[in-house]
């Protein structure tokens, strides 16, 4: 496929891109949406996808001091404070290189001793905030989308997940060991997804590749969970050509 942009029926807007130029085209898309609303919401992934575009924004030099942030998701049974929980991952990535109030940047909850309503309380405090102007998104090497893993009902709310081996697979790399890698999760569901105004996905290398192909051009199905981006009607995905191969 030959850099460009290309559309596929009633989906996203596809922009396949060098790897160097995913950070800076990511980051005028968040930049936009800062700029475009007194209060913005903006929805934040981890994970090496996103990276690029994190230290895009730090590089940009802007202020971000208006903006509230929510996290897609959240390891369950880690520890407060351990190196690879999305909360300190933020941190790293986020709350300090951008400068950002940590009281402006929101996970669920994992240490809560009522999970179920953790996940409640955290759909409440999106709505609250006036919902997600913009949600950065990735995709998993098995079509999850934030950690809905293949199975789950394409409405879905934020709730616990059980991580798919495969998914616990590809976070190994985060961990000294596959028994080390959380077994559960809080993420927000397909339907709080969706129910954002505007989506980025970033897709990079040839092993994000197939599930790419079949979110953007197989049916919509709970199969592959990225599927759903067909529905929403306003989204972006940044690819490099490897990731973009099968398109």
């Amino acid at each position: 496929m030959s850099a460009g942009t290309v559309k596929h029926p009633a989906a996203p807007l596809v922009r396949v891109l060098e790897p160097a130029g995913i950070g800076p085209a990511a980051s005028r898309l968040v930049l936009d949406a800062l700029a475009s609303r007194h209060s913005p919401v903006i929805g934040v992934a981890t994970g090496s996808s996103p990276s690029p575009l994190y230290r895009a924004l730090a590089a940009s030099g802007a202020d971000f001091g208006h903006a509230a942030w929510f996290a897609l998701d959240e390891y369950v049974g880690l520890p407060p404070g351990h190196p690879e929980s999305y909360a300190e991952v933020l941190r790293r990535e986020i709350i300090e290189p951008l400068g950002l109030d940590p009281r402006a940047v929101h996970l669920p909850d994992p240490h809560s001793g009522d999970l179920p309503a953790a996940c409640a309380a955290y759909e409440e405090r999106i709505a609250a905030a006036g919902g997600i102007d913009l949600q950065i998104l990735g995709i998993g090497r098995n079509g999850h989308l934030a950690f809905n893993e293949p199975g789950g009902a394409l409405d879905s709310r934020t709730r616990v997940e059980a991580l798919s081996e495969d998914t616990r697979e590809a976070n190994r790399r985060f961990f000294d060991s596959l028994e080390d890698v959380p077994t559960h999760c809080l993420t927000q569901g397909l339907g709080t997804i969706l129910d954002a105004g505007q989506l980025l996905l970033i897709a990079q290398g040839e092993d994000k590749a197939e599930a790419l192909r079949a979110a953007l051009k197989g049916p919509v199905s709970r199969d592959c969970p990225a599927s759903v981006l067909q529905l929403h009607g306003r989204v972006t995905v940044l690819a490099d050509a490897a990731a973009a191969a099968l398109l």
